[in-house]
């Protein structure tokens, strides 16, 4: 496996282990600025990012909101689909928008006006849900809403991590489905993509049983805002 994805799969992977996004927000970038296209980017990493989320699942899957699951996929699921396949057709940059907001949402706890506006932004729920949608099939860039929408609930660690995990699974489900009808040029080795999951998988469990085990409820929403701020400021140096 190149030097360059081994790295990157490692450092997103551990990410994604402890708060159920990270392999599409960081990865996809981060091996484009290394000359790997979109969807070079996007095969290697997508079983990636599933096995790490059914992982999770399979250990907190009571802890799902199911309320909250079910506007996944009635809103945001179909717009995934929709625009990941007319992705070619359609150049857009959304990433300085999407980092302002990740900016505020992180600010949430230490203002009351940031927090009141971060509660209005997500209070129109079917509209936020289709945009997150939208932009995850068109950028890969759905996580970060995806988890401004549950910071803004206020859930417990596992209700986090497990609600995240089991929308961004289905994200990447559909993502991989829709790629497989597309008749897309498959340019990576299997081989590659194979050992990026062991990688992977090997990070999750390393990281569930030293870090994500030993760490607070408390410490656990503040180190998840502190990753709602990275994630924003990332993308605005990105976008400008």
């Amino acid at each position: 496996m190149p030097l360059d994805i081994l790295i990157t799969v490692a450092v997103s992977s551990f990410i994604q282990s402890m708060f159920g996004v990270g392999v599409l927000l960081f990865g996809t970038p981060l091996l484009m600025l290394q000359g790997y296209d979109f969807f070079q980017a996007v095969i290697v990493l997508l079983p990636i990012s599933l096995l790490i989320n059914l992982s999770q699942i399979a250990k907190d899957h009571k802890s799902v909101d199911i309320a909250f699951y079910k506007k996944i996929i009635v809103y945001t699921i179909p717009f995934i689909v929709i625009f990941l396949a007319v992705l070619n057709e359609i150049k857009i940059n959304i990433g300085l928008l999407i980092s302002v907001l990740l900016l505020f949402v992180a600010a949430k706890d230490f203002s009351d006006r940031v927090n009141n506006f971060v509660n209005l932004v997500v209070r129109h729920v079917r509209s936020y849900f289709i945009l997150m949608g939208i932009v995850h099939g068109l950028t890969n860039l759905g996580g970060p809403l995806l988890t401004v929408a549950v910071h803004s609930k206020g859930y417990e660690k596992r209700t986090t991590r497990a609600t995240v995990a089991a929308s961004y699974a289905t994200f990447a489900t559909f993502q991989i489905v829709t790629l497989f009808f597309s008749n897309f040029d498959l340019n990576i080795k299997l081989s590659t993509i194979a050992l990026s999951m062991s990688v992977g998988l090997t990070m999750f469990i390393v990281t569930e049983k030293i870090v994500y085990a030993n760490i607070d409820a408390e410490s656990y929403r503040r180190l998840f805002a502190a990753f709602i701020f990275l994630s924003g400021a990332l993308l605005f140096v990105k976008s400008v």
